[in-house]
């Protein structure tokens, strides 16, 4: 086992498609495992490899010094941790209970908050990566919790996973993990309306695709276009003014207005632009549109450079 935790025994609740491969691959690193699920049949094969089963979560819960979840959502979540013959109710004080399970910030705050009063640890960490890289341990945990407490188990977190990030405290881990997926499926939006405006204009799909990997949107992560402007707060001077982005962006409009192809983000993107036009910013950078976003969330974003600089060299 890893250093820190070598006597102590480990709990996983949930054996579905992602938990099944992370309590394997716990097994694999040497851990002493204790399993449960609803199911019968999802726990059969991890006992074949070496692991207890347990015949309910009260018992992990009273036998466990750790114990990892993997459920659907809060709800099973909650019922699990703190339902009648759950985690909270049965465990002993010095627990550490990992969620890795897509939850809510309220449940992960309720669940600490338990937890806390009866002398144990929680930490939010929620998983990216899918079942394959639950399986062959290629994933991400955004972690929220205590991170003086957490470096004492990130040997035993890297047996499951090839990123274990602490990114705040409670809660954290699975506001990340929350804005992540909301951000990936909102692009994926986008580039359906990219995709349906130059099809309907008569491109094939995969030459359309083809040609986007050769345009600035396919030679680098859209996160990295936030890097110079967004993130440090700084529009000027413009890598790219605004004023003739919205030209571009006009003209797609035209087009798809012309095509009978609905562009419901793209008219949403083209409103703040052609206001932060009219409020004077169209000689700042085009991105500086995106400032009205953070004023209707009452927020301000101003990155120090140096810290930029370092997290784009670790990347």
């Amino acid at each position: 086992m890893p250093e820190g935790i070598s006597s102590g025994k480990i709990g996983f609740v949930g054996l579905g498609r992602m938990g099944r491969g992370i309590a394997a691959n716990l097994l694999k690193g040497g851990a002493d495992l204790v399993v449960y699920d609803a199911s019968p049949a999802a726990v059969e094969p991890l006992v074949s490899s070496g692991a207890r089963a347990a015949a309910s979560v009260a018992e992990i819960a009273a036998a466990a010094d750790v114990i990892f979840l993997s459920l659907p959502g809060p709800l099973q979540v909650e019922e699990v941790v703190l339902g009648r013959d759950g985690v909270a109710t049965h465990m002993r004080a010095g627990l550490v209970l990992f969620d890795l399970s897509t939850s809510s910030r309220e449940l992960a705050l309720k669940v600490d908050a338990e937890l806390r009063s009866k002398g144990g640890t929680f930490f939010d960490a929620p998983i990216s990566g899918g079942p394959a890289g639950a399986a062959s341990g290629d994933l991400v945990l955004w972690i929220g919790g205590n991170g003086e407490t957490l470096e004492r188990f990130l040997p035993l977190l890297r047996t499951v996973c090839s990123h274990a990030r602490h990114v705040g405290p409670i809660g954290a881990g699975t506001v990340t993990k929350l804005a992540h997926n909301m951000l990936g499926y909102t692009i994926m939006e986008a580039q359906a309306e990219a995709f349906s405006l130059a099809v309907r204009a008569g491109l094939d799909p995969l030459d359309f695709w083809e040609a986007l990997r050769l345009g600035m949107v396919g030679r680098q992560s859209p996160l990295f276009m936030l890097v110079n402007q967004f993130l440090p707060g700084v529009y000027e001077p413009p890598a790219f003014a605004l004023k003739l982005a919205l030209k571009d962006v006009r003209l797609a409009s035209s087009l798809a207005d012309e095509l009978g192809v609905p562009m419901r983000l793209s008219a949403l993107t083209r409103e703040d632009m052609e206001n932060a036009v009219a409020n004077g910013q169209g000689d700042q950078d085009s991105r500086a549109y995106l400032r009205l976003q953070l004023k209707r969330a009452g927020v301000d974003i101003a990155v120090d450079r140096e810290r930029i600089a370092a997290a784009v060299r670790s990347s």
